[in-house]
């Protein structure tokens, strides 16, 4: 039987990208799942649809920095499917930001990314909870970084956001253990995915000094993130929180 079957799956920036490829995952493994990105998920809806049968999917466009939207995304995930039992704080503003020093940030770009990277994942959390306290028993996952262990360069906002999500994971834990609830982070490492490559200016900047830096010499790609995914939405992790897995081929530990 599929490790998430009978489970629903909310995911943060599920169209595109990383998330997708989460999306992907959990609903292979028999979630069903809400893809809500501020990009148009219907058309990856209706794939895992058509891939994994009738109800095994819907999206919403949403922007996870505004309370508003957030409340009305999470009464549409239970209206649809009717429980929330994995949570995957995937939204981020990352891949077009363009590496700078420090003092070259201006305050709005810096607040944008506060506001989707910190304030977002705090947000889905703030009205997924209650209903996972109500039935006892849930699955958070933050999507935090490896660059918050490595304090990369240059990308100052977005390095301390993700060192925001290692201790918003910790506090949270204990805040929700008692009502069963598991709150833990993936940290990926570079990856490269699809949106990354398309977009990002930092790409080659960032590539070759990454994965020299590795314990296993290649690049990493989404599909090397989703054992670990798959693990922490499911029971294998039951006795699991608070902590950060770093999926990075080793980096971290050099």
């Amino acid at each position: 039987m599929a490790r998430l079957a009978g489970k629903v799956a909310l995911v943060t920036g599920g169209a595109k990208g990383i998330g997708k490829h989460y999306s992907q995952a959990l609903a292979a493994e028999g979630a069903r799942v809400m893809i809500a990105d501020i990009e148009d998920a219907s058309a990856l809806a209706g794939e895992l649809t058509q891939r994994h049968g009738t109800n095994s999917a819907a999206s919403a466009s949403f922007d996870v920095s505004d309370e508003g939207q957030v409340k009305t995304l999470v009464a549409k995930t239970l209206e649809r499917f009717g429980q929330i039992d994995v949570l995957v704080n995937n939204a981020a503003f990352y891949a077009k930001l363009k590496p700078r020093n420090f003092d070259e940030w201006d305050v709005a770009t810096f607040d944008k990314v506060l506001a989707v990277n910190i304030r977002g994942p705090w947000l889905m959390v703030k009205h997924v909870a209650p209903h996972m306290k109500t039935r006892r028993s849930g699955k958070i996952i933050n999507i935090a970084s490896g660059a918050a262990y490595k304090g990369v360069p240059r990308m100052l906002p977005y390095v301390s956001s993700k060192g925001a999500m290692l201790a918003f994971t910790r506090a949270l834990s204990r805040e929700l253990g008692d009502f069963g609830i598991a709150v833990n982070s993936l940290s990926p490492g570079y990856i490269l995915s699809e949106t990354g490559l398309e977009n990002a200016t930092h790409v080659e900047e960032e590539r070759v000094p990454v994965r020299n830096s590795r314990a296993f010499k290649r690049d990493g790609y989404p599909e090397d993130l989703l054992g670990t995914l798959i693990f922490l939405a499911s029971s294998d992790s039951d006795f699991i929180t608070g902590q950060s897995i770093v999926v990075d081929g080793g980096s971290v530990n050099n």
